[in-house]
């Protein structure tokens, strides 16, 4: 099909007429890079620049999924128009709308507004100038769901195997989920009793505590962990993914015990770039769905994730006296006013304040009127 016959019908702007073969072709298929003479001659696609920008200052797999979507509803906001046609307007319009009849929250627009920056920044090279004041979604104030004591061993105690396993480290060392299923071997110091956390949010490092309840059934789960691993090395696998940089400096690291997945997936994969045979660790989507199994079995009536268990932690820490400085070393937090929110929910009953009512003498009324 021309490239006129295909301008009719799907309407693309004449600089992305040279790229469309076909009026079936994908949107994001139309998004290569428009050529200015600012701008390199790469048929490169501007998601593949974008995530390749993001990939080397090694952000996150989850922040490089988020950013992409976004780009993606941005162009798709203003009609397949590229980027680099828009503006602070648009960029404005866009966040505008999402706070309006997109309804997003405030956290979800800022992430929104990142992604943009980023991509202007640092992939277009076009700053975002005098955006100014944007109206702002409504950032309501929740106050996390915690279990109490009771409740977490009821839940806990209705799962199984290595989820049992992985929910008392989520709730004895105040983990996230992501922290808990990607630890690796050489994380955990049983002697000491500590857990070193690489690459929490933020890319931030920590250690937290490790549960001396957890250390018997720990030592256990190594052992059989580690005989599937002998297991898969007779086998020309035992291979697992390890930081880029490490990976060319160590290229046999990937087999190596201490970097072996605590929790590893049951099935092997075979990678598609190094033909290697692999193990990834346990996917969240099962710990999630065990979780969710838990908390209905147990029948506490509360509407708790795996994320409770670290809203339980640092509340049942707070409940025992510890300071609050401790518990945001222990959870990453990198402002104690992050901390304070689980001060509002200590087990206190009205914040810990007496009830001015309780000082009355009420002896001589025989019953309240109804």
């Amino acid at each position: 099909m021309t490239g006129k016959v295909c301008r009719e019908q799907c309407a693309i702007p004449q600089q992305w007429v040279p790229a469309v073969t076909s009026c079936s072709a994908q949107p994001w298929e139309f998004l290569q890079p428009v050529v200015r003479v600012h701008a390199p001659q790469s048929k490169t696609k501007l998601l593949h620049q974008l995530q390749s920008n993001m990939r080397l200052r090694q952000m996150s797999p989850r922040t490089i999924a988020a950013y992409t979507g976004w780009i993606r509803r941005y162009v798709r906001f203003h009609r397949l128009r590229h980027p680099r046609e828009l503006g602070v307007a648009e960029v404005r319009a866009f966040l505008t709308w999402l706070v309006g009849e997109g309804r997003v929250s405030q956290s979800t627009q800022a992430q929104a507004l990142a992604a943009l920056l980023f991509l202007y920044h640092h992939v277009l090279d076009l700053p975002l100038e005098g955006l100014g004041r944007l109206p702002r979604g409504r950032a309501p104030t929740r106050l996390p769901v915690v279990l109490t004591r009771d409740e977490v061993q009821r839940v806990i105690g209705r799962l199984d195997g290595v989820y049992r396993l992985l929910g008392l480290l989520l709730y004895g060392g105040g983990m996230r989920l992501m922290e808990g299923i990607t630890l690796r071997v050489k994380d955990l110091d049983l002697e000491r009793r500590e857990i070193v956390i690489r690459r929490g949010k933020g890319a931030k490092d920590r250690v937290t505590v490790l549960p001396a309840a957890v250390v018997d059934p720990l030592w256990d789960h190594l052992a059989r962990t580690q005989a599937r691993h002998r297991q898969d090395l007779s086998e020309q696998a035992g291979w697992v993914a390890i930081p880029g940089a490490l990976d060319r400096k160590y290229p046999n690291a990937g087999r190596s015990w201490p970097w072996q997945w605590l929790f590893p997936a049951t099935r092997r994969h075979r990678d598609a770039g190094s033909g290697k045979l692999q193990r990834h660790h346990l996917h969240e989507s099962a710990m999630q769905r065990a979780m969710t199994g838990a908390v209905r079995a147990s029948g506490i009536g509360k509407r708790a994730s795996c994320h409770t268990l670290r809203h339980s932690f640092a509340t049942h820490l707070l409940e025992a006296g510890y300071d609050i400085r401790t518990v945001q070393e222990l959870l990453g937090h990198r402002d104690v006013t992050t901390t304070m929110i689980y001060t509002h929910v200590l087990n206190r009953g009205g914040l810990g304040v007496r009830s001015p009512a309780d000082g009355l003498d009420l002896s001589d009324l025989a019953r309240f009127p109804d």
